[in-house]
């Protein structure tokens, strides 16, 4: 399971939703990866909480990974995002509006983590049925 808030609010925050989603994944024999964003930038409002940015967030989900041995993932926007997030998180997540940026995709291959990549509904494509 892939669980988290959308974006990191506060550390403390974080360790509380990862500590008691952990305990109840293991309940499960479910396999639990925590999910946060350090930031949020496909926000319907420029005035919207972003997050704490990439620096201040890295740092809080690194020490979510390391204190609770939980895998991390977290959203890239930019290539060099990627290489930067690399070093602190276990999956670098594509947004649905950033699946088509090749370049995005190839910096976060090449980290050698896990890429998640989200498919957006604008690249669905409709099979019509024949009469």
């Amino acid at each position: 399971m892939i669980a988290g808030p959308c974006v990191i609010e506060s550390e403390k925050l974080c360790f509380q939703v990862a500590a008691a989603l952990q305990i109840l994944c293991a309940k499960l024999g479910v396999t639990y990866v925590f999910k946060a964003s350090y930031d949020k930038a496909n926000r319907t409002s420029s005035k919207s909480f972003r997050g704490p940015g990439l620096d201040p967030g890295l740092k809080i989900l690194s020490r979510v990974r390391t204190d609770l041995a939980v895998p991390v993932l977290t959203d890239v926007h930019t290539e060099n995002q990627a290489t930067i997030a690399g070093d602190a998180v276990d999956i670098l997540q594509i947004p649905a509006f950033l699946c088509r940026q090749t370049d995005l995709i190839e910096a976060a291959v090449s980290t050698g983590k896990i890429v998640n990549l989200k498919k957006a509904h604008f690249c669905h494509r409709r099979r019509w049925a024949r009469s």
